[in-house]
């Protein structure tokens, strides 16, 4: 049976394009979308799930998006929310880019036999970056494997993570605040919750998914009491996991000023110091200075939404209990070193003499330390500690390290760098501009069929692939995603993760 129904009048008129007759037609609670197909997988882009976020919504938690009378052209994607320059990252998206970005993308199988497992993509970027519009994060390839793909904007830089307090003066006493783009992220969640039935979805087996900031919005939705219930599955790319958040109106765990102060000392840099004066100031000028992600700008505790730190709600079983997935790249920030003044390269700054001998002796001497430290303390010790207490919360848990390079990998980095599996996952090796072999392509292959299995089921594993260890029935053993393709060892490098854990113990 046909998802959709085919259009067949001669041509709908529409704004601001014409439509052609024969694009698949559905109808959302805001009305009729009109999207497009291939044949195999409809698309239905640049969908609004909240109100824009403008005039007097700016530093508002999102609305309800409003209805529309005309079938709505659902062919292109919408503006990408305001940020700086990418920099190529190739998760950005498409120019234009406006504060009125609240928009999804839909990809879904045009034949089914029942509803089908729903993934929503949570895009990285440091909370300053990125975009659900990117080709990279097209949906149409895993749609062919039988799930509904959606991919969501939300607000980054200061237009998402910031507090004042003129705007804290304004707000009820039971509003959220500061934290505006992990309340898009869950108004996304909820329209998809509402709609998902219209694409062919079922809205009561549904996959978070995201990479890097991504991935800790993930982890984030994990302890976050209004999020329980939106999704049945998690995956975790690269999403830290030892981070601290800044409380709005506290100083943070380590002891940085809160959001609300940090938003103050902003303010007076533009003489702003009413809430109005803070709505009128020209949206490229919240972009300078940029906010830091892991220095705390961008990682908010809001009091509402997210409550308290992400380790902490997990060691105390308080996390969602879905399957999980999490892992990390082998190289991840390979150009990172921890002499570096940066919040990353501060992150050794407590080690004690000794500590720093051990880790020194673990790594092979100071150059192995200075290229693998930052990587460990930040991602892969901290993936590690979340699958063992997640485990240990008794929840389904798979591990896995990603350490697939092609030939063609431009970068000196001695492994896969931060973000480089995002085009395996959704099997979209042509968008990533430089050739790509035939074992790029099984690897690809393999991660998206993993996914979409697990998404379907809560378990990765299928015929016709090696297994992949659940970690609470095989302690301290992942897949390791390799140029050889996927096998299940043990942790590599465990010796380094347990000087990283005792570390950790120890200062916090």
């Amino acid at each position: 049976m046909s998802l959709v129904s085919l259009f067949l009048a001669a041509v709908l008129v529409m704004t601001p394009s014409v439509v052609e007759p024969l694009h698949p037609r559905l109808t959302v609670e805001q009305g009729v979308l009109i999207g497009r197909t291939d044949g195999a997988v409809a698309s239905f882009k640049g969908v609004p799930y909240a109100a824009p976020p403008v005039g007097p919504l700016r530093w508002r938690a999102p609305q309800r998006a409003g209805a529309w009378s005309q079938p709505r052209d659902a062919g292109q994607v919408g503006a990408i929310c305001i940020q700086p320059p990418s920099g190529g990252d190739p998760g950005v998206g498409p120019l234009p880019m406006s504060e009125d970005c609240l928009t999804l993308n839909v990809w879904t199988p045009e034949q089914r036999d029942g509803p089908r497992p729903v993934m929503v993509w949570i895009h990285g970027g440091g909370f300053n970056n990125g975009s659900g519009t990117a080709a990279l994060y097209d949906g149409t390839n895993l749609a062919r494997r039988g799930v509904v793909v959606v991919t969501i904007n939300y607000r980054v830089g200061r237009l998402g993570f910031f507090d004042h307090p003129a705007l804290a003066a304004e707000r009820d006493p039971d509003e959220p605040g500061g934290n505006y783009g992990m309340l898009d992220i869950v108004a996304a969640l909820e329209w998809v919750r509402d709609n998902a039935a219209a694409f062919g979805g079922d809205a009561g087996n549904v996959t978070v998914f995201g990479e890097s900031a991504g991935g800790a919005a993930v982890t984030r939705l994990m302890i976050a009491p209004g999020a329980r219930g939106l999704f049945h599955r998690a995956v975790v790319q690269s999403g830290l996991g030892r981070d601290s958040g800044v409380p709005l109106d506290a100083p943070s765990a380590v002891g940085g000023p809160s959001l609300r102060d940090r938003g103050l000392a902003f303010a007076r840099t533009v003489g702003a110091t009413t809430a109005a004066d803070l709505r009128a100031i020209p949206a490229e000028a919240l972009l300078r200075p940029a906010p830091s992600f892991y220095g705390g700008d961008n990682l908010v505790i809001d009091g509402r939404l997210v409550t308290g730190d992400v380790e902490a709600a997990f060691a105390a079983g308080r996390e969602a209990p879905v399957p999980l997935i999490i892992g990390t790249n082998s190289a991840e920030f390979w150009w990172i070193r921890p002499s570096e003044i940066s919040p990353y390269g501060a992150i050794d700054d407590a080690l004690t003499s000794q500590e720093r001998v051990d880790l020194y002796a673990a790594y092979g001497g100071e150059d192995g330390y200075r290229a693998h430290v930052v990587s460990d303390l930040a991602f892969n010790e901290p993936a590690r500690h979340l699958a063992r207490l997640h485990a240990a919360n008794g929840h389904p848990t798979y591990l896995y390290r990603f350490d697939v390079v092609p030939d063609s990998n431009p970068e000196p980095s001695g492994g896969a760098t931060h973000a480089s599996e995002r085009p395996y996952v959704f099997d979209n090796l042509h968008t990533v501009g430089r050739p790509m072999g035939a074992r790029d392509e099984r690897a690809a292959k393999a991660m998206a069929d993993y996914w979409t299995t697990f998404a379907a089921t809560g378990d990765p594993n299928g015929e016709g692939r090696p297994v992949w260890p659940e970690f609470g029935a095989e302690r301290d053993r992942l897949l390791e995603f390799t140029n050889d393709g996927p096998a299940a060892r043990p942790i590599p490098f465990a010796d380094r993760l347990d000087l990283i854990e005792a570390y950790y113990a120890r200062v916090r």
